[in-house]
């Protein structure tokens, strides 16, 4: 999955304020080997200013309605039902909700009425937990899932993501990493989204030129421990990876539960 990020406050510096611009960056993702582009109006680093549903979709609607008109699998990353539906309309095949349907459970009726595929990702306010981190994760998103669910979402439709940077400490990030397979027991395909993130700064002092690097080694192991795709900025780069990563994993240490058209990436 390649980011396209049409805000002007992206934390990793690439957010694009021109829609052409980004409609080229989403095509060239496409052309590298990226199987969907996943294309957000907001950014949500650390300290973001939210942005209302209008501008939001003023933002990246038009975008999501140009690379789905080139034949491209658009997926929408927003938790705003409006947003989503817009999206929808122009062709969006997939939401990637990172409030895993907390803010806005409609988005799983509309997943449901439109055919949608749906990644619920784990998110919470703050970085404290009553509980083992993991078991606390996999309560949560199982929560998430039985909401899309009883809206009539198909369980095959549904992806769960760990959420690496949300709601989580940078050594709480490591752990998710190194414990991933944990959340193959849920049963679903999983979306791990490492690229560039703060927490490789945070810990090993990577500043953003060569966080690609740290992505990669973080890629990587998500790949070995089951990850089924990975949300990445820096294409083709991280398809080598993600090419070499899927070839060094043991079968049997894997669930055999695979991404919507059984890819990697």
């Amino acid at each position: 999955m390649g980011i396209v990020n049409v805000t002007p406050d992206s934390f990793s510096g690439d957010g694009l304020v021109d829609t052409e611009a980004a409609v080229a960056r989403g095509l060239a993702m496409a052309e590298a080997g990226a199987d969907i582009v996943d294309v957000g109006g907001e950014s949500t680093r650390p300290g973001h200013l939210p942005v209302s549903a209008e501008e939001e979709g003023r933002r990246a609607v038009p975008v999501v309605e140009a690379l789905a008109r080139a034949g491209l699998t658009v997926s929408i990353d927003t938790y705003k039902l409006d947003v989503a539906r817009a999206a929808a309309e122009v062709g969006a095949a997939i939401v990637n909700d990172i409030w895993g349907l907390q803010r806005s459970p409609g988005i799983a009726g509309l997943a449901a009425e439109r055919g949608l595929g749906l990644v619920l990702m784990h998110n919470q306010d703050g970085t404290e937990y009553a509980e083992d981190l993991m078991t606390a994760m996999k309560r949560s998103l199982r929560a998430s899932v039985s909401v899309a669910l009883e809206a009539g979402v198909p369980p095959e439709r549904i992806v769960v993501d760990p959420g690496i940077g949300f709601g989580k400490t940078p050594e709480h990030n490591l752990a998710v990493l190194r414990r991933l397979g944990e959340l193959r027991e849920l049963g679903y395909p999983v979306l791990v989204g490492p690229s560039r993130k703060s927490f490789l700064g945070r810990i090993f002092g990577q500043d953003m030129p060569i966080r690609p690097w740290g992505t990669a080694a973080a890629v990587t192991a998500a790949v070995l421990r089951g990850a089924d795709i990975v949300r990445v900025h820096d294409l083709p780069e991280m398809i080598a990876v993600v090419q070499v990563a899927a070839a060094l994993r043991v079968p049997e240490e894997i669930a055999n539960v695979s991404a919507p058209g059984g890819n990697n990436h």
